[in-house]
């Protein structure tokens, strides 16, 4: 019976404990969201770079070229 009493009062967590743990655990989420809409921005503005340069425009230029030299020949 003491063991069992023991064991229920460690397990009890008050309101403002709970509180305080689900603002921590929220604040972080919130961290790695803003972190993944900064990333995506980033390589977006990155793939935009890219995407004018001359080495993409000379491979969509170079067309099925890049595709006709397939392993298993043009089945």
């Amino acid at each position: 019976m003491i063991r069992t009493n023991l064991f229920s009062k460690a397990l009890i967590v008050t309101t403002t404990q709970l509180t305080l743990i689900l603002i921590a655990v929220a604040t972080i989420f919130i961290v790695f969201i803003l972190s993944a809409i900064f990333k995506m921005y980033k390589l977006k503005a990155e793939n935009k770079k890219l995407m004018q340069t001359n080495a993409y425009k000379d491979y969509e230029d170079a067309g099925e070229d890049i595709h006709n030299g397939h392993l298993y020949g043009d089945n």
